[in-house]
């Protein structure tokens, strides 16, 4: 899996580009929350279920049907606004939900990730997988191996988020000046 951190930079990018105002933090917080949901099926390692299975790590809850469960419950919790506002926090928090999957799909390690489960169980990675899986062992992610993980995460998550918000920030501050 990716790390949780990981997870929480690519839900903070979403909600940038999806124009979402930074005082607006329970959308924010909310599109955190929806990017890292899918892990809780990691505790099904502590309840005994094995990992290949619907329940299993990376089955259900990292497919497109959870993450339009997800969001679609999360937009009509946040709903209390116009039906513009409710779709583009439905796709924030369905893209944030998403997102989780696709990471895990670029990872080295695992079993693969069950997109069209519940119809399908097939675990799926994509042909590049340029990051380190992360370890579910505090000490590994302390350790040289979190260091690698990290490292990777840095090189092929993070710097495209950053370059993203920055285009992003950059494009508006010249829309801004040259219409007003």
């Amino acid at each position: 899996m990716a790390s949780p951190l990981t997870h929480a930079v690519v839900a903070v990018t979403l909600a940038a580009v999806h124009g979402v105002n930074p005082r607006a933090a329970a959308s924010w917080w909310l599109g955190i929350a929806c990017a890292i949901a899918p892990d809780l099926d990691a505790l099904g390692y502590w309840l005994g279920v094995s990992y290949g299975s619907f329940w299993g790590h990376r089955g259900f809850t990292h497919s497109i049907a959870f993450a339009v469960l997800v969001s679609g419950m999360c937009a009509w919790w946040m709903g209390r606004s116009s039906a513009r506002n409710q779709v583009r926090l439905w796709s924030l928090y369905f893209l944030a939900t998403l997102s989780h999957g696709l990471l895990d799909a670029l990872t080295d390690g695992g079993l693969g990730v069950a997109f069209f489960s519940p119809i399908d169980q097939s675990r799926y990675f994509f042909p590049v997988r340029p990051l380190r899986v992360s370890s579910m062992s505090l000490r590994d992610v302390l350790g040289p191996h979190g260091i690698d993980v990290l490292t990777s995460e840095i090189r092929w998550v993070w710097v495209p988020c950053a370059l993203t918000a920055a285009i992003l920030w950059w494009w508006n501050r010249r829309a801004v000046s040259s219409s007003g």
